[in-house]
């Protein structure tokens, strides 16, 4: 038995007026992945248990097994283990964003602009993460690269205690009332307030401004953690596995796992990802013998935070036809049985330009149990809702990979 999980980040929404009511999901062309609903099974899960905070860690966690309510330590903590830090047990790990401020005069008035500093190249990122090194690191802190506009702060005998915002949560805000707080926090607002005098003008952002780019032109720090312990997915499930992504975090709960964390060259988490190349990544780790892969494609996420409405659509199209339909052909010739399970690992609405924490829309397909085909099952938040429906991205996976 094969099994193949494919997440399309943030791809549940709301009716949105523009579409004539409908959701991206809706509206899109994913004409192959609703045949494949049409004659397997659709319906509701609820990724983010109640009180926790609508994370793609949390989520990508659940959908993958394990209940972030006990598992969950931090955002950050994930990235570093992707990116090779090797954390003590009292280091404390911060995710690190490049992000672009606009507005003048003091920092606390300008204006949250842009998450991603327009999706900055990650060799542009070094040159700026060493220029903030070269002013901040010690022996308690350094700062590590990671890939695009996240990258991930060490503290050594660090703290948690402290109120950090996600810079995707308070877009357009202005940066005073979204500034770190919490005993000891004075430090953090310190390091972000002088990175904007040292990155604004850095050479890099010089560039980025003649071309129209926006600069990354300070840090935002925010997703504190400790050390991660997971339990071995092989242990949990009995079967081996790859998960294939362009992000730091999908990486570490990766290996955190137990699992291989395969790179594709031209992988960017964003709308013009290598979807063939992630599509054949996944077709060589089961040609390998690998009984499980799992596909997390961050582009849906990345345009609802930007609010573009033109490229989420898209992004699901190009998942759709460039990377849903090949896996699933190679699959179905293998003459292996198979399972595919399609679902969001949380809704990013474009009209919040954040997560929420209602339930997603999923599909489960089984080889074995095809059933004849029913057009009104289609992926998307509506026929989700008529269903199967499922408290816990972890007792889905439990579902999905039971021997039935």
């Amino acid at each position: 038995m094969k099994y193949f999980i494919l997440v399309p980040d943030g791809a549940g929404d709301y009716p949105i007026e523009a579409l004539s009511g409908k959701s991206p999901l809706e509206a899109a062309d994913i004409a192959n992945i609703n045949a494949l609903a049409a004659k397997g099974r659709v319906g509701m899960v609820q990724t983010i248990p109640e009180g926790v905070a609508p994370g793609s860690d949390a989520a990508n966690l659940s959908v993958m097994g394990y209940d972030p309510s006990i598992y969950l330590t931090g955002r950050s903590p994930l990235e570093a283990v992707s990116i090779g830090i090797d954390m003590s047990d009292t280091d404390v790990a911060f995710r690190t964003n490049l992000i672009t401020l606009t507005g003048e005069g003091a920092y606390e008035d300008l204006i949250i602009k842009d998450h991603s500093a327009g999706d900055i190249t990650t060799e542009e990122a070094a040159q700026l993460i060493e220029a903030v090194n070269e002013a901040f690191a010690d022996e308690k802190i350094r700062f590590y690269t990671g890939v695009s506009y996240r990258h991930c702060m060490i503290v050594h005998n660090g703290s948690t205690e402290y109120k950090l915002t996600p810079p995707h949560d308070v877009l357009d805000q202005k940066v005073g009332p979204n500034l770190p707080e919490g005993e000891g926090s004075e430090f953090i607002v310190e390091m972000m307030r002088k990175s904007y005098d040292i990155l604004k003008d850095h050479p890099v952002n010089i560039a980025r401004r003649e071309k129209g780019l926006n600069p990354a032109n300070t840090l935002w720090i925010w997703g504190q953690g400790k050390k991660p312990n997971l339990s071995s997915f092989r242990n949990k499930y009995h079967i081996d596995g790859s998960v294939i992504s362009a992000v730091d975090l999908i990486k570490g709960i990766a290996i955190c796992a137990g699992l291989d964390s395969i790179d594709v060259p031209g992988a960017t988490g964003n709308l013009h990802t290598n979807y063939e190349g992630k599509a054949q990544a996944a077709i060589e780790e089961f040609k390998k013998g690998k009984q499980f892969v799992y596909m997390h494609v961050e582009a849906p996420d990345e345009c609802s935070h930007q609010g573009d409405l033109e490229g989420k659509i898209k992004s699901l199209e190009y998942i759709d036809q460039r990377l849903f339909l090949p896996v699933y052909e190679y699959l179905a010739a293998s003459g292996d049985d198979f399972r595919i399970l399609i679902v969001p690992d949380h809704r990013t609405p474009l009209v919040f330009r954040t997560h929420t924490s209602e339930p997603v829309p999923f599909v489960l397909y089984d080889s074995r149990m095809e059933t004849e085909p029913d057009n009104m099952k289609q992926f998307h938040e509506k026929s989700g809702e008529t269903g199967l429906y499922f408290n816990g991205g972890f007792a889905m996976a439990d579902f999905f990979f039971a021997d039935k």
